[in-house]
């Protein structure tokens, strides 16, 4: 199972990295390649929020509602979903804004995820879970990861409830997405290399 479930997230990572994205609009500000990120951090945590934490974001969907914790430097991030939680159109918004240079919409970042499933509040793939983070160049995303990460600074948390449209339009049942799925993320990006 464990072995299985690795490969589930590969696959979910190989499927954002590799579906089509759409363009958005570039900040004023962007990394370039003499400016330089902060390190990457080597690990992402992987203990669990204490349960007393307010929720840093609400938002009341179509249907629905989810409220997100953001990761700490010491714990994963803790996702609630009010199923089934549906958005019309893409919602990003900054848990906790990083001191970094800004991302630009062509950069390969560095960053700590977790995707939960709208419909059904489980969770389909995780860096959390598995203790890394994932690299990427943001060229090769879908277009809800792109618009959560591009213009943001780099250290910033973030949170992301993706519009089917943004996400997989015609679902990924390899991970449990269904057609018309909504996705809800929180990404930390940890560094931003010009591309």
């Amino acid at each position: 199972m464990i072995a299985r479930r690795g490969v589930l997230m590969s696959t979910v990572l190989v499927a954002l990295t590799l579906s089509a994205c759409g363009s958005t609009d570039s900040s004023s500000e962007s990394t370039t390649g003499s400016e330089s990120s902060p390190p990457a951090a080597s690990s992402c945590p992987t203990a669990a929020p204490a349960g007393d934490v307010a929720p840093q974001w609400e938002y009341e969907g179509a249907t629905g509602k989810v409220a997100v914790t953001g990761s700490t430097d010491d714990t994963a991030p803790r996702i609630d979903v009010t199923t089934p939680f549906s958005v019309v159109t893409t919602q990003v918004q900054t848990l906790q804004e990083g001191t970094g240079p800004v991302v630009a919409d062509t950069s390969t970042v560095s960053v700590c995820y977790v995707g939960v499933d709208g419909r059904d509040a489980k969770v389909f793939d995780s860096s959390y879970e598995r203790g890394a983070p994932a690299e990427f160049p943001l060229d090769g995303v879908v277009t809800g990861f792109k618009k959560a990460i591009s213009g943001q600074k780099v250290g910033s948390t973030v949170a992301v409830a993706m519009s089917p449209n943004d996400g997989y339009p015609d679902g990924m049942p390899d991970a449990g997405i269904q057609k018309g799925d909504t996705l809800v993320f929180e990404i930390k990006i940890l560094s931003a290399q010009a591309g």
